[in-house]
């Protein structure tokens, strides 16, 4: 009990000692909506659709073509084109005239930054007038350490025979291979040719065929527009298995018979995704398993979800993930930030939904049971986040936006739409969020927007039950409101308490029914685990449960965060294994740090790392980095 009650009354402390006596956006003289981290113009040129001619060098670990931006003029007298790039060698920039022919245009660089790259700019000739559309080619190449391209040898992959490359786009990273308006507040069609080794399969978060042959061209087609972080693309000695009619996944031979097996409950996902949310606007919706150096647990990119391989403990236990990528095809593809202050109404969305479709296919003590695990990895984070960027809508103008609110604006968007839903009720918050996604389609909106809205169509439709003031607290002040809706879970709260129980004796180990825990029970149950036990304790935990040698990804981040945090150096090769064998951010970053904070394994740390840092991905890489205090 004591566990169950600490956090939750530290949480209220916390956000008693931030208040603020005002309601609204903070008066700082910045503008809420702008991108603070794009050098783009989009003021005075838009780009409506591009065009990607591109070959995939694995030798020179690059990628060479043009592009050419389909473009309309909105200001007249604008002269210049700015876009944003990073580490790109550009060879040509040409206008086409009215006549057809190309006119070479001159370029230089400038405005660089660590975090945003350089700016390019490009003169139009003297004369030139604003046309309503011109199509602008830029030749080009990327470098080979390009921060959203991850290049791995053949030895790197599952089959060990051939290369794989694939993208990471977001938040910032697009402008590493393609010299475009890389700001979520444009979206774009795209169409792309794609000339890769013969032996190897493209895909791209575009439309995607499954029957594709290899040979080294493919063509791409995206109708829908979208914002510039959900570019794709992916090569490798891919196959194919189908889920149903519009579902199925793409993997390396070696994996694709687990994968299938694991997320084999795809279509049923999007089918309950339809009945709650309205029609799925994108045709077919693909995953592609990556190989372990993918950073992230997922990326929504529209039509192809690139998915972690750590997903597959050989149980669906962690498919949850899968349900939050499916519903990016309404909260972030569909409907997307206008800045990047703005990620909540993206991922807050997301996370609340993928809780609704769990709950559907898995029943509502599974829901719960990721609800309570989400809202206390809320309350944890309150404790590091800084203050200034606990709100739902902070300004932010400064910094990294791949760092941004170190995620809290998943657990804490969450949060707000399950106390909506709660105290207006499901079948009226169902209508309306159907309503929200109809409404802003193929938009990017910013937090303002969606306060404008939600008054305007549910709190003013029913009046008396919430205020804009209330909602307004979300959005502006840090950390949580003091009337909210908590949740709870039977199953986690008994997992606690055997944790409490055996901790102090009162239960043997061999008692632990752990046999009809959940995965996320486990994680709760390390996680109540108190402070102070014996390292005998610690052994004979381990033996009983096998949490050492846990084929589930989650239940040994929870272990080895705690192996780390309380020096339980028996299972120190075990956890140099698991740093070794996965890239995702999420899973090993919190390990290398909690080496690192116990004040004896920073050289460990760091010697794992440099044995391990070929198989990271950059962001990764840059991640732990920070957290080695490099």
């Amino acid at each position: 009990m004591l566990h169950r009650i600490i956090l939750p009354l530290m949480a209220l402390l916390l956000v008693a000692a931030c208040k603020r006596d005002t309601s609204g956006p903070p008066e700082t003289g910045v503008d809420p909506s702008r991108d603070h981290f794009t050098y783009s113009n989009t003021d005075q040129f838009l780009t409506r659709h591009l065009e990607l001619d591109l070959t995939v060098d694995f030798g020179r670990r690059v990628l060479a073509g043009f592009v050419i931006h389909h473009m309309g003029c909105l200001r007249a007298g604008a002269d210049t084109i700015v876009l944003d790039s990073r580490g790109l060698q550009v060879d040509r920039v040409q206008l086409a005239s009215k006549h057809g022919d190309a006119i070479d245009l001159p370029f230089e660089w400038g405005g660089a930054d660590s975090v945003r790259g350089e700016a390019l700019r490009i003169s139009l000739p003297d004369g030139w007038g604003c046309a309503a559309e011109f199509e602008l080619k830029i030749d080009y190449r990327s470098s080979p350490d390009a921060s959203a391209i991850m290049w791995l040898p053949a030895e790197l992959t599952a089959g060990g025979e051939h290369p794989f490359m694939f993208t990471q786009s977001q938040s910032i990273h697009a402008r590493s291979w393609v010299p475009l308006q890389d700001t979520p507040a444009v979206r774009v069609t795209y169409e792309a040719v794609i000339r890769t080794p013969p032996e190897l399969l493209a895909v791209m978060s575009a439309d995607n065929d499954p029957q594709a042959l290899r040979g080294g061209e493919f063509h791409f087609l995206m109708p829908q527009p979208i914002p510039s972080y959900l570019l794709a693309l992916a090569v490798g000695n891919l196959r194919f298995a189908a889920f149903g009619e519009n579902t199925g996944v793409y993997a390396e031979p070696e994996v694709l018979p687990a994968a299938a097996w694991e997320f084999a409950d795809t279509q049923q996902m999007l089918d309950a995704a339809e009945t709650l949310y309205g029609p799925y606007q994108w045709g077919r919706y693909d995953l592609l398993v990556l190989p372990p150096s993918f950073p992230f647990g997922g990326m929504e990119n529209p039509r192809l979800s690139f998915i972690t391989p750590s997903l597959l403990a050989g149980d669906r236990s962690l498919v949850s993930l899968i349900a939050h990528e499916l519903a990016h095809s309404w909260s972030g593809n569909l409907v997307s930030n206008r800045s990047w202050r703005d990620i909540w109404l993206n991922e807050g969305t997301t996370s609340y939904l993928e809780a609704r479709l769990m709950e559907v296919l898995y029943g509502k003590e599974r829901a719960d049971e990721e609800r309570l695990l989400t809202y206390q990895s809320l309350l944890e984070q309150l404790h590091t986040v800084p203050l200034e960027m606990q709100p739902l809508a902070p300004v932010f103008e400064t910094g990294d936006p791949d760092e941004g609110q170190e995620g809290m604006e998943y657990a804490k968007g969450q949060m707000l739409l399950d106390h909506l839903e709660a105290i207006f009720g499901r079948e009226v918050f169902d209508a309306y969020m159907a309503g929200y996604f109809d409404h802003f389609a193929f938009q990017a909106i910013s937090s303002e927007q969606f306060l404008d809205y939600i008054d305007a169509q549910l709190l003013q439709a029913y009046p008396g039950i919430y205020t804009r003031q209330q909602l307004e607290e979300w959005l502006y002040e840090p950390g949580l409101p003091t009337v909210m809706t908590v949740p709870r879970s039977s199953n986690l709260e008994a997992a606690a308490g055997a944790a409490l129980a055996w901790s102090s004796g009162e239960l043997a180990v061999d008692k632990l029914s752990r046999t009809a825990w959940s995965p996320q029970a486990s994680i709760y149950f390390i996680k109540a685990l108190p402070a102070g036990l014996l390292q005998e304790q610690l052994a004979e935990l381990d033996r009983e449960l096998g949490l050492s040698t846990s084929p589930n990804a989650e239940i040994a981040r929870a272990w080895f965060i705690e192996v780390a945090r309380r020096r339980y150096l028996p299972a120190y090769p075990d956890m140099r294994e698991y740093l070794g064998r996965f890239g995702r951010t999420r899973l090993i970053e919190p390990v290398y740090r909690e080496l690192v904070a116990n004040g004896e394994d920073g050289k460990l740390a760091r010697e794992v790392f440099d044995a391990a840092r070929a198989r990271y991905h950059p962001l990764t890489v840059a991640a732990i980095e920070a957290a080695l205090g490099e």
